[in-house]
């Protein structure tokens, strides 16, 4: 099993940082994909609970659902298909740090094919700090 841990300090309030969080489809505003589109809506926010979205990124277009949401504080994700790994969940959760907030992204997956896990954890960290990053910035500049 792959971990992932990422955090970043974001001077933007956790609300700010919230609704650029879960608008899946402007992510490509901040996160590093082609395209992110909502397949199905989530309950009770249509980026909620349930909430299916596919990103494209890569050459691949991976599919996510939304498994746990409580706004401004904690989003979980799976990846469903489309992705070199295979039991994956991702949790991202806000915290106010003073006048900010700091975001953690922790990643638990497993690489689909044996001997690849150095491969895909590189990929994904380089991809989850530039996701970080992007969001830093689109929250400190909304």
């Amino acid at each position: 099993m792959i971990q992932i841990g990422l955090e970043i300090h974001i001077d933007a309030p956790r609300n700010r940082v919230w609704e650029i969080l879960v608008d899946h489809e402007r992510m490509p505003e901040w996160f590093p994909a082609r395209e992110v589109i909502r397949r199905r809506a989530g309950e009770p926010d249509p980026d909620g609970i349930g909430a299916r979205r596919v990103v494209r990124i890569s050459g691949l277009a991976i599919e996510e659902i939304v498994t746990a949401f409580k706004p401004c504080e904690h989003l979980e994700y799976s990846v469903t298909e489309g992705a070199p790994f295979v039991d994956h969940t991702s949790d991202v959760i806000l915290v106010s740090e003073g006048d900010g907030t700091r975001v953690r992204w922790c990643a638990r997956l497993r690489p689909l094919v044996p001997g690849t896990g150095w491969l895909v954890q590189s990929n994904l960290t380089r991809t989850l700090e530039r996701a970080l990053s992007g969001l830093k910035r689109k929250a400190e500049t909304h």
